[in-house]
């Protein structure tokens, strides 16, 4: 019985041991990961070495960078949208028929400048600047005005309706 009872704690501490530098490997691997991870992001979106910190990081510059995405993406569908429309501006075309829907749509085309002008008119003479960034159903908005009392209740209640 006695035999029985050394080899049990002999095996023990062999489980033990073994647990023990799986466990370090783990933790070695994880710094391995997590240091290549903060090398491939810019220095200010990690304060602090931990690892929440560092995945908290690259997440904030993950969600920046699929936003950055989603501009571009938005940036490019409404200049090919506008160039598009544009080119029927420049065409060449018989004096029939054809030429009426050419008008039509040039003037689609002016009027959508026309709202882009307006709009620009409109920001530069707003009461606030107010910045919105969308990534997946989040959204983030910066509002830059002057105080006016009761403003940032009207606002809450403004988006919650």
């Amino acid at each position: 019985a006695r035999g029985k009872s050394c080899k049990n704690k002999e095996e023990v501490e062999n489980q033990r041991m073994t647990h023990i530098t799986v466990e370090r490997n783990r933790r070695k691997l994880m710094n391995e990961h997590l240091s290549v991870l903060r090398s491939m992001m810019p220095p200010g979106y990690v304060y602090r070495g931990d690892q929440a910190s560092i995945v908290g990081g690259a997440i904030n510059f993950v969600k920046e960078l699929e936003q950055l995405l989603q501009t571009l993406e938005a940036q490019r569908r409404t200049k090919h949208h506008l160039n598009f429309a544009d080119s029927f501006k420049f065409s060449h075309c018989s004096s029939d028929g054809s030429n009426k829907t050419i008008n039509t749509t040039t003037t689609t085309a002016n009027s959508n400048n026309n709202n882009a002008t307006e709009t620009i008119s409109k920001k530069q003479t707003a009461v606030a600047d107010i910045e919105v960034n969308m990534v997946e159903s989040h959204a983030n908005l910066k509002v830059l005005s002057r105080r006016h009392a009761k403003q940032l209740l009207k606002m809450v209640a403004s988006l919650q309706s």
